[in-house]
């Protein structure tokens, strides 16, 4: 667009700015990034103001990461505060039409960075600023006036983001007592399927979108501001399974918009047709099979799980819309629902956390559990995450132990022992091959003993053989 210093368009979605093409890096691993959307009166706002409170791109240096922060306000007859989150959550779309800006994750999580084509381009985020103002407004309507804030200054960044923790704590707070049983929709969401194209989010009042930033009320104002939009109803049709929380109306729509990849989706399931899993999900769930338990990892956490793998690499193996067993991504506020992984054993079957995890979660650990989930303090391998389970008696270990027994009962089971009867005796001529770890029995028979053996035999023949005359 003439009005801009780069291109505008939909299809820069998707488009990677790489570590080696990168001028600046915004937020993200290695330092804070955040975004928060907020109503206010229109008389409050300076329409397409950008207002820049720290260090301004011509300021920065080459190749290094600077806090960020975006604060937009937004102002409308139609405004009002239950759009917050679904305004804010397309932030991630609008500066992913802006040529060489790529902008991950969401709330508090952001990580964007600034192609060094697109820096030298322009000298200041004010043209950016605009240029996703514009987009909002263009895109949805009843936005009528917009401005934006954007802070780089260490301390200022710290303050914003203790504020909108708390601004986020209290929406995610409004669906506490509202279940997936008392309400006859539930809302999808497509915004990630440029990034994860059989992606199917589904938004119930027990399950927040995977990046955090969408609950059922979200979803519900999106859908009625914006009935074409990437927030839409989702019929719950047939229950098929209150545990799994299997519905016909969930495996119409997965079937559908994965374009047949998945027919089925189970809302609290780990294991069986578990929930896709996008790539700005908060949370990576894993199952730890020399435990028989689930670990989760956020994405803040930058060490090692007890299995030896990090964040990112669990969330490459994850994402991009797939469907794995033995792994499942959340957004935060999943753990607070009751419906948590009940269908495989819910929080007595998490055994590790990291603790930055645990901490930001603490008041929804059942307190009988709490003390018996490792963090990366008490276990860093396998082995010593075994110890510490056992040492605190977690319900997984009762697992240990009824496995333990049914294989010492699989183990007796295979000591067969077969004698074969005189009359069952070979004709006249036959000879017996020989076979190995064979024992002589008494009464003219053989006995053959097998000890930890699986044995599968499709097909047998025996025959005599015929004499040449």
């Amino acid at each position: 667009m003439a009005d801009f210093p780069f291109e505008i368009s939909p299809m820069f979605e998707g488009e990677r700015v790489r570590k080696e093409g990168m001028f600046v890096e915004l937020g993200g691993p290695k330092s804070l990034g955040l975004e928060l959307v907020r109503a206010a009166d229109m008389d409050a706002i300076v329409d397409d103001q950008v207002t820049i409170v720290g260090p301004d791109l011509k300021d920065m240096e080459e190749g290094k990461t600077y806090p960020w922060a975006m604060i937009f306000n937004i102002g409308g007859e139609l405004v009002e505060a239950d759009l917050e989150s679904v305004v804010e959550r397309r932030v991630h779309d609008f500066i992913n039409y802006c040529q060489g800006i790529m902008h991950l994750n969401q709330r508090y999580d952001v990580w964007m960075r600034v192609s060094k084509d697109t820096a030298g381009k322009m000298d200041s985020f004010e043209p950016f600023g605009r240029a996703v103002m514009m987009l909002f407004k263009t895109e949805l309507p009843f936005i009528e006036k917009m401005q934006v804030t954007f802070y780089t200054e260490q301390a200022e960044v710290e303050k914003q983001m203790t504020e909108a923790k708390e601004i986020f704590k209290a929406r995610d707070a409004r669906t506490k007592d509202l279940h997936d049983e008392d309400v006859d929709v539930f809302y999808g969401c497509t915004l990630c399927q440029s990034f994860a194209p059989t992606n199917v989010c589904v938004v119930s009042p027990d399950r927040v979108s995977l990046c955090g930033a969408i609950n059922w009320f979200d979803g519900r104002a999106a859908a009625k501001v914006d009935p074409e939009g990437p927030q839409f109803e989702i019929a719950k049709g047939e229950l098929l399974d209150a545990v799994t929380g299997e519905y016909t109306g969930v495996n119409d729509i997965a079937k559908k918009l994965s374009a047949g990849e998945f027919d089925k989706i189970k809302l609290h399931s780990f294991f069986d047709s578990p929930h896709t899993s996008c790539g700005c999900f908060e949370v990576v769930g894993f199952y730890i099979p020399e435990v028989d338990g689930i670990g989760w990892v956020n994405r803040e956490y930058q060490g090692m799980s007890p299995n030896g793998i990090g964040f990112s690499t669990m969330a490459g193996q994850t994402g991009g819309g797939k469907q794995i067993v033995g792994f499942l991504g959340i957004g935060v506020n999943y753990f607070y629902s009751p419906k948590f992984i009940q269908a495989d054993g819910g929080w007595n079957r998490v055994v590790w956390l990291p603790s930055i995890l645990k901490e930001k979660i603490d008041e929804t650990i059942p307190a009988d559990i709490k003390d018996k989930i490792a963090t990366e303090n008490d276990a860093t391998d396998i082995a010593s995450l075994k110890a510490f389970l056992e040492a605190k008696n977690h319900p997984v270990v009762a697992t240990w132990v009824a496995a333990e027994e049914e294989e010492e009962e699989e183990e007796e089971e295979e000591e067969v022992a077969v004698a074969a009867s005189p009359m069952m005796m070979p004709a006249a001529g036959f000879q017996m091959p020989a076979m190995p770890m064979m024992s002589g029995g008494s009464g003219g028979g053989i006995k053959l003993t097998f000890k930890n053996a699986k044995i599968t035999i499709d097909k047998m023949i025996i025959s005599q053989k015929k004499e040449k005359k």
